[in-house]
């Protein structure tokens, strides 16, 4: 029983400690809040589930990233997905788009948001999560020079979207 109020008691402490950085890679890539939540609900069963023994924090966190990521990949090329229509506004229409826990007039964050997500995850992961290209190449199971090409491609695709925008304000 104590073992097990001891099992509790970490995974409270997880939840507690990734929580919002889980749900805004989830929203990110989700761009839904009720699908994101659910995506960071079942990235935390599956660690639950999952008794293998983590090395270190830092590969704890890249285990919740990677799989909070693949869950939403998951979700999104299902065929119940690409077939369901939101009944709010869709992301394509809505003018306001942010991330909880972040800056509500942060236009570049717009712009990350709309890019496709072999662009988007690792500029969010740099930039936002402050992660360096080695960690985000951990995360992503990529090699180093590949996130270094999506981060500078995926920063050429963010100057256009903020240029066009900037155009059409004129």
């Amino acid at each position: 029983m104590e073992q097990e109020f001891a099992r509790e008691q970490r995974w409270n402490n997880l939840a507690a400690e990734y929580q919002a950085m889980l749900y805004r890679v989830a929203f990110a890539n989700m761009h839904n809040r009720a699908d994101a939540e659910d995506v960071v609900q079942e990235a935390f069963l599956r660690y639950m589930k999952d008794e293998k023994p983590i090395v270190s924090r830092e590969h704890e966190k890249a285990w919740l990233i990677r799989t909070t990521i693949h869950i939403c990949m998951d979700i999104l090329k299902s065929s119940w997905h690409r077939r369901t229509v939101p009944l709010t506004d869709s992301l394509a229409q809505s003018k306001e788009v942010y991330l909880p826990y972040q800056l509500k007039d942060d236009k570049a964050l717009e712009a990350v948001l709309k890019l496709p997500v072999h662009y988007r995850n690792p500029l969010y992961l740099f930039y936002y999560e402050d992660y360096s290209i080695q960690e985000i190449a951990g995360v992503l199971n990529e090699k180093e020079g590949t996130i270094k090409t999506r981060l500078r491609r995926g920063r050429e695709e963010v100057r256009k979207i903020l240029t066009e925008r900037s155009l059409g304000d004129l």
